[in-house]
């Protein structure tokens, strides 16, 4: 249903509250699982150009290519709606819209833990390191110093800055109350402390706050509400526009070819269930899959 594959994709790619849609660049492939090609970094750091005598061939070399597979995985969940409730609504379009939103909301945190549960932790990238002062310390806490020391090693080790960093919401909210972040802002009041002065404080072109939040409790049972994302953040280098030769720390490979998807992944159906349940289904599916490209251009 294009009208409401519409409507859900403009909502999973909301920036507000959900950040695993806009941490790795989606690259759109036509099938559903495939092999994608990975250049060899120190081909592009050597220093091998030579001297070169009249009549003389010049230097070269060669460029080694390795291959990692990817598989969108198709995530789906439903919202019946049944004739009685249709009838009885003040607008077909709106109970509709809605069910939309609901299954929407059900895919991107699916999406978001997803991410948080395969790149945001210990073990994934080149680089995993605790502070020796926590930066909800105080007066001693140096979170510029710290973040810089690991810029300089991602950097040291690619040629490629930092340029994104992610972090869960209960850190933005000790950044805002840092004596170090204060000081560079000391005309503005912590509660004016945005995303973008944290960026400029920090040095990098984003900065992605993880305010999602999630019940971990099970349907029926006690409620169990908190943030997706921990105490925590990640930093690397993430391209701009994804393309077969730049680098970049993850990609996030959308089915473009999944039907009804319009080149995102994201598809919504809505079809007559069987007629015993007098109801129609508002169905929505996701063809999406994450991968680290580059361990070495990430930081947690």
């Amino acid at each position: 249903n294009r009208p409401l594959t519409n409507i859900s994709i403009a909502n999973i790619q909301d920036p507000s509250l959900y950040v695993a849609d806009q941490v790795f660049p989606v690259v759109p492939v036509q099938n559903k699982s495939d092999l994608y090609y990975i250049w060899d970094r120190s081909d592009f750091l050597r220093d091998e150009a030579q001297d070169r005598a009249p009549g003389t061939e010049s230097a070269g070399g060669g460029m080694k290519l390795s291959t990692n597979s990817y598989n969108c995985r198709v995530k789906a969940f439903h919202k019946d709606i049944a004739d009685q409730d249709r009838d009885n609504a003040d607008s077909e379009l709106q109970l509709d819209r809605a069910a939309t939103m609901l299954v929407t909301q059900k895919m991107r945190i699916r999406l978001e833990k997803q991410w948080v549960a395969g790149y945001f932790k210990t073990g994934v990238w080149a680089v995993d390191t605790t502070p020796s002062i926590l930066w909800s310390a105080g007066a001693t806490a140096i979170p510029r110093e710290n973040v810089d020391a690991q810029k300089a090693t991602i950097e040291a080790g690619s040629g490629l800055s930092v340029n994104t960093m992610v972090m869960g919401k209960r850190v933005f909210y000790a950044l805002r109350s840092c004596p170090q972040v204060l000081e560079q802002f000391k005309y503005t009041s912590a509660e004016s402390i945005d995303t973008a002065m944290l960026a400029q404080f920090f040095g990098v072109e984003r900065l992605l706050v993880m305010g999602a939040v999630s019940d971990s409790g099970a349907e029926g049972g006690t409620a169990s509400y908190d943030f997706i994302g921990g105490k925590h953040v990640w930093m690397g280098h993430v391209a701009s526009t994804p393309s077969l030769m730049t680098p970049s720390a993850g990609y996030q490979f959308g089915w473009s070819g999944f039907l009804g998807s319009q080149n995102t992944g994201i598809r919504i159906k809505k079809f007559r269930r069987a007629e015993e349940f007098a109801s129609d289904r508002i169905e929505g599916e996701m063809a999406r899959d994450m991968k680290v490209v580059c361990s070495y251009l990430g930081c947690f």
